[in-house]
């Protein structure tokens, strides 16, 4: 990507996208992988249960 400095854009010398600085790290953000394990999504749903649990019992 290239940094026109005139209008201030990044753009993409193949297909010739323009964004800003922010959409740029927007669009990181959103294709950005997500490495969350099969052991961290075990943990995540016990921590839901549990919170569940511990709410029916108030």
């Amino acid at each position: 990507m290239l940094y026109i400095i005139a209008t201030k854009h990044y753009v993409c010398q193949s297909c010739g996208l323009s964004v800003t600085q922010q959409e740029l790290m927007e669009l990181r953000e959103k294709l950005k992988p997500s490495f969350e394990t099969e052991e961290d999504e075990k943990e995540k749903r016990k921590k839901e249960y549990l919170k569940w649990w511990l709410s029916k019992k108030k």
